[in-house]
């Protein structure tokens, strides 16, 4: 698997961790929960979004999903993402240009 098939498969992986804390309602310090209580086991999706503030510790063990942090991140990865693409077309353009 490429680098590329790796970070999409972590992301959608960080996506449904999102979703599945949405469903669950820990969205707030006061609504925290366990991750047995959510059902998951704290693997690499999970370690990024901590280390990311994106899933915040409230109290020793529980946990909540930070909208606004989650929001935050996922304009970074657009931007990034958008950068990426029209560079990758200044480069095709270039190029086809250059093999005139």
């Amino acid at each position: 698997m490429g680098a590329s098939a790796a970070v999409a498969v972590v992301i959608a992986k960080e996506k449904h961790l999102v979703s599945h804390m949405r469903r669950l309602g820990a969205t707030s310090p006061a609504a925290a929960k366990t991750p047995a209580d959510l059902g998951i086991e704290p693997r690499l999706a999970w370690e990024r979004l901590v280390a990311r503030a994106v899933v915040r510790e409230a109290r020793p063990g529980t946990y909540y999903l930070d909208e606004p942090t989650w929001e935050a991140l996922r304009s970074v990865r657009r931007r990034v993402a958008i950068v990426c693409l029209i560079l990758g077309l200044i480069v095709l353009a270039f190029a086809v240009l250059e093999s005139r």
